[in-house]
């Protein structure tokens, strides 16, 4: 089965001047993939292509692949995504993913960036201080999750736990939603993707759906995600994906 004309186009506009050693060793199983992933589930997206690549970097950090990675960050960068955004989106991934899982792909990126002429340190995109960030990041935190879910997740949580919730605030919240870069709908459509991609959060999964239709994300945008992660992260955690979606959506 060759690779139809569209899934070649878009292979081309990814990566261009490029052939995967695995049409050589694996001719049969990337030829289905490009079709799948390029054409046949690229048909069902209104997503724009920067934003397309964006959610799939996030979906491949937690997924924690980094040769992945490494070729879908290139594509990224080539068609327009900038290197802040790109730094942005490992940032997000931090405090969901854990720096011990995302340290690997940090100096990947700085790889890549360097190679590109891009020179590093990027300019700060951080809105705190340590003042500060506990204020703004309880704000932030109630703008996207909703002020009577923040409260009853405090008044929930034994006083041995309040910490716990305070750091949710002022480091998930506070240090990384507050920064520049990437807007906030385009944040929690990142969340999302890592949380559907690294499997066993239903219940933040969840939350992160009620919280992405806050920002304005619809129902139909957050499966349009989904769609366009299946082929990088399988059928079982789209599945469960999409059933939080279901479940938010009619509730």
């Amino acid at each position: 089965m060759a690779p139809s004309e569209q899934a070649q186009k878009i292979h081309d506009e990814l990566f261009p001047n490029h052939v995967s050693t695995l049409v050589v060793t694996d001719p049969e199983l990337i030829e289905t993939f490009d079709n799948f992933a390029f054409d046949e589930v690229l048909s069902h997206s209104n997503l724009d292509t920067r934003t397309r690549l964006m959610v799939q970097l996030a979906s491949i950090i937690a997924s924690q692949a980094v040769q992945e990675y490494r070729a879908m960050l290139r594509a990224a960068l080539t068609v327009g995504v900038t290197p802040i955004e790109a730094k942005e989106i490992l940032y997000q991934a931090v405090p969901y993913v854990g720096i011990a899982k995302v340290f690997d792909f940090i100096h990947v990126t700085n790889e890549v960036l360097t190679e590109r002429g891009v020179e590093l340190p990027l300019p700060s995109q951080s809105t705190t201080t340590a003042q500060n960030r506990m204020e703004k990041g309880l704000a932030i935190q109630k703008q996207i999750i909703g002020s009577d879910a923040v409260e009853k997740l405090y008044a929930a949580a034994p006083a041995d736990e309040q910490h716990i919730q305070r750091y949710l605030s002022a480091n998930c919240f506070g240090d990384h939603y507050t920064r520049m870069g990437i807007d906030i709908p385009t944040r929690e459509l990142l969340t999302f993707s890592m949380l559907v991609s690294m499997g066993g959060c239903d219940p933040q999964v969840k939350g992160h759906v009620a919280a992405n239709l806050n920002v304005g994300n619809s129902r139909a945008r957050l499966i349009d995600v989904q769609t366009q992660l299946l082929p990088f992260i399988g059928y079982p955690r789209t599945l469960n994906g999409l059933r939080a979606v279901d479940d938010v959506t009619k509730s």
